[in-house]
């Protein structure tokens, strides 16, 4: 009883410690006017750029950077609930804004399998670029913490949205087509 209690305390801790590390102090959207300089995962920060394997094995894409359209970056994992819950809205938002916006769906393959990726894809009908994060770098460049973790980023490359956890899908279509009329 008494480890128990010490291993859930200890547990707490070190997740409150994690959240807090990646905790963005200030607002949480960027605005266009900010002229970013550090490279990281957090709003107003110029995202990171990773380039990645493409499930199926097309050539690799490159998310962060200038692109000629914004990106919304979507960390999942197969065996994750709230990712399986979300999946049919963002299938629905990448239908419907998929000429103005880049939607790519990385799978931490570094903490999933690549068949279950497979399947997942399959079950949720995505048609959007599926991604393998295998070593777990891209997940961490972004300051994963759970998944799913959404990221919209603009044209610039600066990360403008960041949602760890599931959001209502009106949530993020208003975000998406705020990034887009910029």
């Amino acid at each position: 009883m008494k480890k128990s209690l010490i291993l859930l305390v200890v547990s707490v801790a070190l997740i409150g410690i994690a959240i807090w590390n990646n905790y963005d102090k200030s607002d949480t959207t960027a605005s266009m006017n900010d002229t970013p300089t550090k490279i990281g995962g957090q709003v107003g920060q110029l995202a990171p750029s990773i380039s990645l394997d493409v499930l199926g094995g097309q050539n690799p894409i490159t998310v962060g950077g200038k692109q000629d359209k914004p990106i919304f970056v979507n960390f999942w994992a197969s065996w994750c609930d709230p990712c399986k819950a979300e999946a049919p809205d963002l299938v629905k938002l990448h239908d419907k804004y998929k000429d103005k916006l880049l939607m790519v769906s990385i799978n931490v393959t570094a903490h999933d399998t690549e068949e279950g990726a497979k399947e997942f894809v399959s079950a949720f009908g995505l048609t959007n670029p599926v991604l393998l994060d295998t070593a777990g770098k891209a997940f961490k460049a972004y300051n994963g913490i759970g998944f799913p973790t959404n990221v919209l980023l603009d044209k610039n490359g600066v990360i403008r949205q960041r949602y760890d956890g599931i959001r209502p899908p009106a949530e993020l279509e208003k975000a998406i087509q705020q990034v887009i009329e910029e």
